[in-house]
């Protein structure tokens, strides 16, 4: 069954997500990011240029050959993909996965923005209805962002 992950109340997801990618790309798992054409922008310079000496190797997707897209452990893209992708979806404010029942792993990252935190909220409820059952993870992410 998917795993449903939310940290709530983000300050700053761009940078939360950067420093959660880093440990993902660490321990060999792939992950696709899902996030509205602004914020992965705002991330692929974040994995680029946060921590000098930890460059995150990732892609944007649609777009990449499928050899690079093979060896790389980070995918940025507007919406989920599922041929071929990472099992493991991180969403920064994206719609929802169409087919979350496909992916291992989910992991929704909500800004404090009121207006994000609503959508995120919709998000929950809808997992929820699918029959899934959303942990909120309580590790201080207000406090790292």
């Amino acid at each position: 069954m998917t795993e449903v992950e939310f940290h709530t109340g983000v300050a700053d997801p761009v940078a939360f997500a950067g420093r959660l990618l880093r440990r993902a790309a660490r321990q060999g798992v792939r992950v696709q990011v899902t996030a509205p054409p602004d914020v992965l922008t705002l991330l692929d310079r974040n994995l680029w240029t946060a921590e000098a000496q930890d460059f995150v190797p990732h892609l944007r997707m649609p777009g990449a050959s499928p050899a690079a897209a093979a060896r790389t452990p980070i995918w940025l893209t507007a919406a989920a993909l599922h041929e071929d992708a990472p099992r493991v979806l991180m969403n920064l404010g994206a719609e929802r996965a169409a087919d979350a029942a496909a992916l291992d792993r989910i992991i929704e990252i909500v800004s404090s923005d009121p207006d994000l935190a609503a959508a995120g909220r919709d998000r929950w409820r809808a997992y929820k209805s699918l029959g899934l059952t959303p942990k909120l993870q309580q590790d201080g992410a207000r406090s790292h962002a």
